[in-house]
């Protein structure tokens, strides 16, 4: 395990690529990760052709969650449960899994802009229920835009807020500053994703009133430089 490696699970994903492409840029070792290794592969090979100098590659789930301290898992809310599953023999005590899932209304047929809700309150707390003793589950960058994050050439403007327990929560906080114009926000606990998910919704109902098709996102103000 490369000890400075990100894995991203879902890296094939809109999103999840456009984290892969600015960590990559960062100076980070990536790990694509995707339930099938030929998306993986094509994903990490994407990241490669404009990041020339990225040190990434693609593999399948599991082998992904093997190469990095801290995966990242951005893959649709009704895969989530049937993803971690799957990694209850791979995932280590002492890794974090990232969750930036969000239970949007598509995972029953409705629309994007409504939330179903969740017995344990968020996705990022329905992951922890599934993840082995000694994994810390942290919810971060459910309000980032894909495509900001994948126009290499601009600032992406927004605040991620980062909620779980203190340490893993400002191990992921700091991932934040490898990407410019990112700003972690320390959300406290994980229970308070409960709000930060549901946010997501409401961005895409502003992205489509607004005609928006870049991404909104949200910034703080008044926030202490300091402390955030």
């Amino acid at each position: 395990m490369n000890e400075n490696a990100i894995a991203i699970l879902g890296g094939t994903g809109d999103q999840g690529l456009g984290l892969a492409l600015r960590f990559a840029r960062a100076g980070r070792p990536v790990v694509i990760g995707s339930r099938k290794l030929d998306r993986a592969v094509t994903a990490a090979e994407e990241v490669s052709g404009a990041v020339p100098e990225a040190d990434v590659v693609g593999l399948e789930n599991a082998d992904a969650t093997r190469r990095a301290p801290i995966v990242i898992l951005s893959v649709p809310f009704e895969h989530t449960a049937s993803t971690l599953k799957g990694l209850r023999d791979v995932l280590a005590e002492g890794q974090i899994l990232v969750s930036m899932g969000v239970p949007l209304a598509t995972a029953i047929g409705d629309g994007a802009v409504r939330t179903i809700g969740v017995w344990q309150g968020s996705c990022a707390e329905l992951a922890a229920a599934l993840v082995p003793k000694g994994v810390a589950v942290v919810s971060a960058f459910q309000n980032v835009s894909a495509h900001r994050l994948q126009h290499l050439e601009d600032e992406v403007a927004c605040d991620v807020i980062v909620s779980g327990a203190k340490e893993p929560r400002q191990r992921i906080m700091a991932l934040c500053g490898l990407v410019p114009g990112l700003r972690a926000v320390d959300g406290g606990p994980l229970a308070n994703a409960r709000m930060v998910e549901a946010w997501t919704a409401l961005l895409i109902g502003l992205n489509v009133r607004y005609k928006v098709p870049e991404g909104l996102g949200f910034r703080l103000t008044g926030l202490p430089e300091d402390t955030a």
